[in-house]
């Protein structure tokens, strides 16, 4: 029964002095590990590898261009909203790091400041819950460290959400934790609605909303298993699900009315025979869900449940009927904007947590090992289960040489000499025939490598085409497949390179319809690697194209024309280049979106998406100047004020029982 009375709420709201001192010893520990870790992996410098050059550019789309989510980026993809297709939440946190600061903290250090937060959330979040829980910081430390250490494939894994750069998935990931933590008290019997998980729900919303389904499911397994009154509860649960959407309105809802203007990114294996091998074939996970079992089984056989015991053994088969329905159903049908394997981190999480009071049952069957002793046995077994492969289940520590720096890839790649070279080409976009640099001489697709060229816009001024991780604009797939319809993106671009261009194998591309192609998007510079040398036919035979200048492992084709883009004429507004006498429908230089709007003379005039996903503009005649403005729309005002009017309740609500609580007191 003691096992039970440590999941009820310890006291009243507040803590006392000594728990304090009893939880801070682990907490130290744990965050000293973290800080030795951090150090050997973040520090020395920015980390370039793979998708992290590409994460910076969006912090700086951010601080240069605005916070506003449907702002056009014209440096990327031929103009594309990227924070409005791309969660935010991780490049605002960066944004209001570096904006908090008043400069002071730089951009680049910003985003080093956001890698930290990513590194050590998810470990001190999860000891926080299972101190709560458990009544001992010593209990929760085994759970908290594997929290913190776990890779095993996952997308919120170290080596994948900290080193490959998928920041704002381990980011989200890492507030479920407090998402659950913020329920506890109403899972005990609270009968105050818990409104601060509200605002938790929408922040992971926008770092990352694969892990909505799993923070929505934890406010809706407390309802159901919490305390008593379960009509109330299903209301208030109601209430926390809609503050959550609201808050997050001013994102989400113009992304769902535009959501044709964004490829689902589905490149991981989502299909249940893949997600079955990937966990089944990890003794951490397999012991991790043994061991649930036995700790729900030895609760069970000592009487009623807890409230908080039931919630929280509830939500790993929750999770795992959500990440199976998922797999077997949304995936055949190709409904992939949240692909199981995206989902299973938050079964991964489930089990974690599911399985960490084993080391109060321990304690309590065995009295004279003590909580210190417990978590230490525990956490020894996990340091047992933790190699695996082709990723380790836990990461205990940095491998040497496999978080290069910005400086190292910048001196061993040239990018910078690129650089300034592309600052003297003619007019017009830059292509990359590759989406990143190889960090290694290895044949193989995955190898170590950087996205930095996606920095060219910064350094060298020029927009690119390509040159990024895989993305989710139309451009993209025309530059993917050869076309622009919104089809799953399912194999990443890394895959690609040096493979096929606009659909067609390089070998199989003819010059004039990789010229048309170009002048059609306004490429004036391509960009090569020494990898590439002798199979570019359709630029080293084409008389539209220079022969290349080598500078370091990159070849650099100029066109022999300079292909102007439109201007720029003030905040998201641009001028064309050139007009024409004669009417009709024009280029004008940028990717299609919904809120392009055109004047002529200072009329408006019609736009349209071509069948590229390019846009057009119908010229009236004349030779009048034809301004372009990415301006809001009724769907961004509607998200926008539901989210002001979201954060209004919030308001009001927590000063309403704020002043109920003085009043009692």
């Amino acid at each position: 029964m003691e096992c039970q009375r440590n999941f009820r709420k310890r006291g009243a709201d507040t803590v006392s002095s000594a728990a304090v001192s009893r939880a801070l010893p682990p907490a130290l520990l744990l965050l000293a590990y973290a800080i030795a870790f951090g150090h050997a992996a973040l520090g020395g410098g920015l980390l370039a590898f793979d998708d992290h050059p590409g994460q910076l550019y969006r912090l700086y789309h951010a601080v240069t261009i605005g916070w506003a989510p449907w702002r056009l980026n014209p440096g990327w993809w031929a103009g594309y909203a990227e924070l409005q297709y791309y969660p935010p939440g991780a490049t605002w946190l960066g944004a209001a790091i570096h904006q908090a600061s008043m400069g002071a903290v730089g951009i680049p250090a910003a985003y080093q400041s956001v890698l930290w937060i990513a590194w050590v959330l998810p470990g001190m979040a999860t000891l926080a819950l299972l101190t709560r829980l458990l009544g001992s910081g010593w209990l929760a430390l085994p759970g908290a460290f594997v929290a913190l250490t776990l890779s095993a494939e996952s997308r919120s894994g170290v080596e994948e959400g900290l080193r490959w750069g998928l920041v704002a998935a381990r980011l989200g990931w890492g507030l479920l934790p407090l998402v659950a933590l913020s329920l506890v008290n109403w899972v005990e019997g609270g009968r105050r609605a818990p409104l601060l998980a509200g605002p938790l729900v929408a922040a992971v919303i926008l770092l990352h909303p694969a892990h909505a389904p799993a923070a929505f499911l934890l406010v809706a397994l407390g309802a159901c298993f919490g305390a008593a009154d379960s009509p109330r509860r299903l209301g208030q649960a109601g209430l926390v699900a809609a503050l959550a959407l609201g808050l997050s309105g001013l994102w989400l809802l113009p992304l769902l009315a535009h959501l044709g203007m964004a490829l689902p990114l589905a490149w991981g294996d989502a299909s249940a025979l893949g997600l079955l091998r990937q966990l089944a074939t990890r003794p951490l996970v397999i012991v991790l869900a043994l061991t649930q079992l036995g700790v729900w089984l030895s609760i069970r056989t000592l009487g009623t449940v807890a409230p908080a015991a039931r919630w929280l053994h509830a939500f790993t088969p929750a999770m795992g009927l959500v990440v199976a329905l998922d797999a077997l159903f949304a995936a055949p049908l190709g409904v992939l904007w949240l692909p199981a394997d995206r989902l299973a981190d938050g079964l991964l999480l489930a089990l974690v947590l599911g399985a960490a009071p084993v080391t109060r049952l321990l304690a309590e069957r065995i009295p004279r090992l003590g909580s210190m002793s417990a978590g230490a046995t525990c956490l020894g077994a996990a340091l047992v289960l933790s190699g695996g492969s082709p990723e380790p289940s836990l990461t205990l520590w940095p491998s040497r040489g496999q978080w290069p720096k910005y400086e190292e890839v910048v001196r061993g790649t040239r990018i910078d000499d690129l650089w300034q070279a592309l600052k003297a080409a003619p007019a017009g976009r830059v292509l990359f025939l590759r989406s990143a640099v190889a960090l290694d001489h290895r044949p193989e697709w995955w190898r170590p490598h950087s996205h930095i060229t996606g920095l060219t816009p910064l350094f060298s001024g020029r927009p690119i085409l390509n040159g990024t991780f895989t993305h989710p604009s139309p451009i993209a797939a025309l530059l993917y497949t050869g076309g622009a319809a919104s089809r799953p993106v399912t194999t990443l671009v890394e895959q690609r390179d040096g493979a096929t261009l606009f659909g067609h194998r390089l070998d199989a591309l003819s010059p004039g319809d990789f010229s048309r192609w170009a002048a059609h998007l306004g490429v004036a510079a391509v960009v090569a690697t020494d990898e590439d040398q002798g199979r570019l036919p359709f630029l080293d035979s084409s008389p539209d194209w220079a022969s290349p200048r080598p500078i370091g492992p990159f070849r650099l084709y100029l066109t022999r024309a300079a292909r102007p883009l439109p201007e720029p004429a003030g905040q998201q507004a641009w001028r064309l280049a050139h007009t024409q006498t004669g009417g009709g429908w024009i280029l004008a230089g940028f990717a299609y979106s919904p809120l392009w709007q055109a004047e002529a003379g200072g009329r408006p005039v019609p736009t349209r998406r071509d069948a590229t996903g390019m846009l057009e503009v119908e010229a009236p005649g004349g030779g009048a100047q034809i301004m372009l403005f990415h301006r809001t729309g009724p769907a961004e005002m509607a998200g926008a004020t539901l989210t002001i009017a979201s954060a209004i309740l919030l308001a009001l609500g927590l000063v309403r029982r704020r002043g109920k609580y003085r009043h009692v007191i």
